[in-house]
């Protein structure tokens, strides 16, 4: 088609919107090649150099692109792409196969319901200092400690403050395992050569205005995505886009990370997390009960405070033992329920022989109605995936193995996966009185065998 002054002046001002809303890497990498060549039924029709790149245009950037023609008016109201040497259109649609999925955020983690103490006020005020004003004071900020103390809980309330107090604002949270999932899943996908492929990767990271990566540490040993994820960083951090990494090392002891990575991580502010002191412990316990809408006496809460080590999912887990224990006789809380339903979970864990990791998958199978090999497999059905995650839950609560034994138990999943499973199931069971019933049922099932 011959060139068409007015159809680029309609483009120039609908990619000089796009400009303005993403980073110039992304904009350089993906909006600058493309030519407009016509417009049908009212849709602009982009031609692009790449399939690849048309495909991230669709995946990440659309809603961008489609609110940029909204803005600039000039009669299109949509798009096509087409990539160079084809005359077949993409849609404005994805093809449901992206490499990349979103880790959600659980709003219940907020900075009201943290309870600060004197090991953790110095980075909760850190982390409110970086939700207040991203990108100006404190980047990146490196949280590290012992699994179980909050790192988690401080990162997503960073992020769900910022969304509430900066909605314009893009906010990434993810994990460090999925992070290398998407890495991997991108550069095997497809037909795209591996050049267009990175750069896919590293647009969907940089075209964010706060980049937050849980457990970092595992970025060790994988050197194609550390030199992936450098790129990402230098990039975000020359725009003063704000980075929030934790980890359960600080930088200079995490093994086999690279030197310049470590030197960029040491160049914000890096502080520690705290165990709690038994006065958080207490503080920490009567909020859970609250919020499970199962106040305690203060003598419970003593008893389960004590001798329960600093990790603060060891206390939800007595927590909600005592929950069940009370639901389970139909009995008020008291101390004597208390020491009742730990003392039980201790018989019943440690000398009933028949509970075992098979025990708890084959309840859950049973109750859900689903067969094992599809339990311990990939499938991705909302109901398998949910019965998994009950499943990884209770071998948490029920047994003492560690995560990585669970993990492999349940088909060689990553540890992280357990972890994550774990956590919203304990969630969910606060929220979802459903849930809750049927983490119950399976309970007595498992225990009455």
């Amino acid at each position: 088609m011959a060139e068409n002054p007015q159809l680029q002046f309609i483009w120039d001002a609908i990619s000089a919107k796009v400009k303005a809303a993403i980073s110039i890497f992304s904009y350089n990498t993906f909006f600058e090649p493309i030519k407009p060549i016509d417009i049908v039924n009212r849709c602009i029709v982009l031609k692009c150099p790449s399939e690849s790149t048309a495909q991230t245009i669709m995946n990440h950037h659309a809603d961008i692109l489609r609110e940029a023609i909204s803005s600039c008016g000039g009669g299109v109201s949509g798009f096509k792409l087409v990539v160079d040497g084809s005359d077949i259109y993409t849609l404005e649609s994805t093809d449901g196969h992206s490499a990349f999925h979103p880790v959600p955020l659980n709003k219940n983690y907020t900075f009201s319901s943290f309870v600060v103490s004197a090991g953790t006020k110095f980075v909760y005020a850190a982390a409110k200092a970086v939700a207040d004003n991203p990108g100006e004071s404190f980047n990146p900020l490196f949280i590290y400690g012992e699994s179980g103390l909050g790192k988690t809980h401080l990162m997503q309330a960073i992020a769900n403050e910022i969304k509430q107090k900066h909605p314009e604002k893009r906010v990434l949270y993810t994990t460090c395992d999925n992070f290398l999932n998407e890495f991997i899943d991108t550069m095997i996908s497809g037909k795209i050569n591996t050049r267009d492929k990175s750069a896919q990767f590293r647009a969907h990271y940089s075209n964010v205005d706060v980049l937050m990566i849980d457990d970092i540490q595992f970025l060790a040993k994988k050197p194609g995505t550390q030199e992936e994820f450098f790129h990402t960083f230098n990039e975000l951090f020359a725009q003063n886009k704000q980075i929030v990494l934790t980890s359960d090392k600080p930088p200079k002891e995490i093994a086999t990370l690279e030197e310049r990575l470590r030197t960029r991580f040491e160049g914000g502010l890096i502080i520690d997390i705290q165990p709690p002191d038994p006065e958080t412990k207490i503080a920490i316990l009567r909020q859970k009960a609250l919020e499970r809408k199962c106040p305690m006496p203060d003598d419970v809460l003593e008893f389960l405070a004590s001798n329960s080590g600093h990790d603060v999912r060891t206390l939800e887990g007595r927590l909600t033992k005592v929950i069940f224990a009370s639901k389970l006789h139909e009995e008020p809380i008291s101390l004597n329920l208390a020491k009742l339903a730990l003392s039980e979970s201790v018989s019943e864990t440690e000398e009933k022989e028949d509970i075992t990791y098979k025990t708890v998958i084959d309840a859950v199978c049973s109750y859900y109605k689903q067969k094992r090999e599809d339990l311990l497999g990939k499938g991705k059905k909302a109901e398998l995936v949910k019965a998994r995650q009950i499943c990884a839950y209770l071998m948490c609560d029920m047994l003492s193995l560690p995560l990585v034994s669970i993990g492999n138990y349940l088909g060689g999943r990553d540890h992280t996966t357990i972890m994550y499973s774990r956590d919203k199931v304990q969630e969910l069971l606060k929220l979802n009185d459903r849930i809750a019933k049927e983490v119950d049922d399976i309970k007595n099932i498992i225990l009455k065998q």
